[in-house]
């Protein structure tokens, strides 16, 4: 993943390296989960496909699996949105146009030098 992927928007926004590397750290996390997703949807298609009992018996943990496993995905997305949020309010209330991200005018006065 490119570092340079969040360094900047159209407003000149910056996000500092924490929060970036909380990003990949995630983006990592949900990567790693859809691989194994991948992986557990193949063996239940190889099951299913064999019809044989016993490996369609394992199929109901295998699709159990899967649910949880998307379940932390949805789960990593929410975390990934509200730390966005958050750090993208963090990052408008230092504006030097004075306007939170809500566009109102903020309390803080910008000092000289």
């Amino acid at each position: 993943m490119d570092g340079d992927a969040f360094s900047g928007f159209g407003n000149g926004t910056q996000l500092d390296g924490k929060v970036l590397q909380t990003f990949q750290k995630s983006f990592v996390q949900v990567q790693d989960i859809l691989d194994q997703n991948r992986l557990l949807i193949n063996e239940i298609n190889q099951n299913h496909e064999s019809k044989i009992p016993d490996n369609l018996s394992r199929n109901v943990g295998l699709i159990r699996e899967l649910n949880n496993n998307i379940r932390r995905v949805v789960h990593l997305y929410s975390d990934l949105s509200t730390s966005f949020t958050k750090s993208m309010d963090n990052s408008s209330e230092g504006d030097s146009s004075g306007l939170k991200s809500d566009g109102k005018a903020g309390h803080k006065r910008n000092r000289p030098g």
